[in-house]
């Protein structure tokens, strides 16, 4: 047989077969979702080592946790909630370490170079706009991460954190406000 489990058994079989004891299922799972759930983290906290190191704590939650999971959700959903709620716990316990400036990421960079202008005003676009999400409370950062960047519906998100629809809605108008205060006079289109 040629290729790898997860590209021959859907989620629900590997869970099954995690469940009766073969580890091979659960490799599988981690193969298969280990990319995304550490770029979901990853937007999240911003920091490459921190986001390595909480991909490998919700991996060994989902090992402990996975003969639990009752599949009333998707497999993805479930792991995206876990890898949500693992960054937003870092997030509070560095939230003052991780406190950037965004007047000192928003300082003029020029070289002469039309093209190369151009790259660096969209570096700098880039680094304001990083700022200013790392300044939201990490409720907030999550929901405007999920809802910008992955664009998941509301409903989505509300699963994945375990919030009503309405209040997922109103973290995300909050973020968005925060966000444009913060980049206001900084970014020029």
């Amino acid at each position: 047989m040629k290729g790898n489990i997860a590209n021959i058994y859907n989620d629900s079989e590997l869970i099954r077969q995690f469940k009766s004891g073969d580890v091979r299922g659960y490799n599988e799972i981690v193969r298969k979702y280990q990319k995304q759930v550490y770029w979901v983290i990853r937007k999240m906290v911003q920091d490459h080592d921190d986001a390595d190191d909480i991909t490998q704590e919700v991996f060994i939650k989902v090992h402990s946790a996975l003969k639990d999971f009752r599949e009333e959700s998707n497999l993805f959903t479930w792991l995206y909630r876990i890898a949500t709620n693992y960054s937003i716990n870092h997030l509070k316990k560095v939230k003052t370490r991780n406190t950037v400036s965004v007047e000192m990421v928003a300082e003029p960079i020029e070289s002469g170079d039309k093209a190369s202008d151009e790259q660096i005003d969209e570096e700098q676009r880039r680094k304001i706009l990083e700022a200013a999400i790392e300044t939201l409370p990490a409720q907030q950062r999550a929901v405007f991460n999920l809802r910008y960047y992955d664009r998941l519906p509301y409903d989505e998100i509300s699963e994945i954190l375990g919030k009503s629809v309405g209040g997922i809605k109103a973290n995300y108008f909050h973020a968005v406000k925060k966000i444009g205060e913060c980049i206001k006079g900084k970014i020029e289109y």
